[in-house]
């Protein structure tokens, strides 16, 4: 949600009790604040706030960083953020109505959104630290619960979606046994979700679960033994390890369930049905709406906390470094184009 400012704070709203209790002030561009006081500390530049984030559409809560423990770390910069934080103090509420007529009139509004009608947002000032690492220290306590609440949440997502797709889940199922059958796959147990597992080398130590970060190879194929996507075999993103973070959906559901019949070690088939891999939409060109899946896996370690956040800083510095690229790329495009042209 940032095609504004405030659309990104949208989050940021305390319950909004009390959200009538005093008039609203008006800015320059429409947007409608008020400042419901705690009489706490004046906010001052350079300190670091701690926010809790709630929107409001109607009697309905768009989002609450309370509900999913993932309170906002914010730099106090004035320059930086709207005029209304100007008046933030500890323990402030800050809460910005802004009207549907208006975001849809500007291209912002959701699907859901009527005429006549306003979202509400509150930003809860909890606490002002003096520095980003003091502020870094206290986020730490929360990073921990709201994974495992957005899990459980994505858990409970993916087994409803399951559930409504009796005819697709059948006949994907159909179709792997004959595939298996076909490349004489012995020995494949099923998953919970309806992955099918094949060991070929058995691994060491605990299976998988959602506590671990898996490093992987893997070689990813249609059932025509078709490669989409590796990171051993030549011509794709070759020498790199895959770490899979079994406590977030960032790769397949079908994946992660297959990982977690698995150990440090072990190597294998796993068998992926449309609905747990790409679904409808597919991912074209490499793979078709509704195709079912093949990885290669072989789990060549399980990554420590200290590894697997190295790992993401390495990550970060080479997104950085070709975002950094991509710039000078365009602004020395920009240069030519922009050049007087050479006389002859």
């Amino acid at each position: 949600m940032n095609k504004t400012l405030c659309l990104v704070a949208a989050g940021l709203l305390i319950m909004a009790s009390g959200c009538n209790d005093q008039r609203f002030k008006k800015q320059a561009d429409g947007t409608e604040y008020k400042v419901i006081s705690n009489g706490g500390k004046k906010a001052v530049e350079g300190e670091f706030m701690q926010v809790n984030l709630v929107a409001k559409y109607k009697d309905s809560l768009l989002f609450s960083s309370i509900e999913s423990s993932a309170p906002r770390f914010i730099p106090y910069d004035t320059a930086q953020l709207p005029p209304f934080f100007k008046e933030i103090h500890e323990g402030d509420s800050l809460v910005l109505r802004q009207s549907t007529d208006s975001l849809i009139k500007n291209g912002q509004n959701a699907p859901f959104m009527e005429k006549g009608q306003f979202i509400y947002q509150t930003f809860k000032i909890v606490k002002l630290f003096p520095n980003k690492e003091a502020a870094d220290s206290v986020a730490k306590t929360f990073e921990g619960l709201a994974k495992v609440k957005a899990y459980k949440k994505t858990i409970e997502a993916i087994e409803k979606d399951i559930a409504s797709q009796g005819p697709l889940v059948a006949e994907d199922d159909k179709m792997i046994t004959d595939y298996m059958a076909k490349k004489n796959i012995t020995g494949a147990k099923k998953t919970p979700w309806g992955a099918y597992v094949a060991i070929t080398t058995p691994g060491t130590g605990n299976f998988l679960t959602e506590k671990d970060v898996a490093i992987v190879n893997y070689t990813g194929k249609s059932f025509q033994d078709t490669i989409f996507d590796s990171n051993t075999e030549k011509g794709f993103n070759t020498g790199q390890p895959l770490y899979v973070d079994l406590g977030e959906f960032r790769t397949i559901p079908g994946l992660m369930d297959g990982l977690k019949m698995m150990q440090k070690g072990s190597k294998g088939v796993v068998i992926i049905p449309s609905y747990l891999a790409y679904g409808k939409n597919g991912s074209l060109p490499r793979i078709q709406p509704n195709e079912n899946i093949v990885f290669d896996i072989e789990v060549t370690d399980i990554a420590t906390p200290q590894q697997y956040q190295q790992h993401q800083m390495e990550e970060q510095q080479k997104m950085m470094q070709m975002q950094q690229m991509q710039q000078q790329m365009q602004q020395q495009m920009q240069q030519q184009r922009q050049a007087p042209p050479k006389g002859k």
